[in-house]
């Protein structure tokens, strides 16, 4: 794994761990009487960043689930026909997530969305959560036009 992976997977564990963390303190806090506020606008700003990057990483790594069940059943030459069309059709399904997104995004820009708490900006995560979307197509790409062996 490249030492840019890696850092990757660093920051999405330790995101997951925070969002573990604010969810223990907070349930913790609850029982005692000592509530954290704003902490689920907390788990969800450490979950999205866990789960895009957990995307991103699985991507690169080549690391998602799929069925061999036809493929297994092809020649060389198929498969690697096979492998390219799958990793551009999974380029097009995320352009067609990112293209959502961007809308939204477009849509809500100017509406200061912040979270009724903590006050955290929607709009920087929907940015983040665009870029990681972003990296994963290229990524897609990549592969698919990389000559498989």
């Amino acid at each position: 794994m490249s030492m840019m992976r890696k850092g990757i997977t660093l920051i999405g564990g330790i995101a997951l761990l925070g969002a573990t963390a604010t969810d223990t303190v907070a349930v913790i806090g609850r029982h005692v009487g000592l509530p954290l506020r704003g902490s689920i606008e907390l788990v969800q700003l450490f979950v999205l960043v866990a789960g895009s990057l957990a995307l991103l990483v699985a991507t690169a790594e080549q690391a998602h689930a799929k069925v061999h069940l036809v493929v297994d059943r092809m020649g060389d030459a198929g498969k690697a026909v096979m492998a390219r069309l799958s990793g551009l059709l999974g380029a097009v399904f995320f352009a067609g997530l990112l293209a959502g997104s961007l809308w939204l995004m477009g849509d809500l820009w100017s509406g200061h969305e912040e979270s009724e708490l903590l006050d955290i900006s929607w709009r920087w995560m929907r940015v983040f959560a665009n870029l990681t979307l972003l990296a994963t197509i290229v990524v897609l790409i990549g592969q698919s036009m990389r000559r498989r062996k």
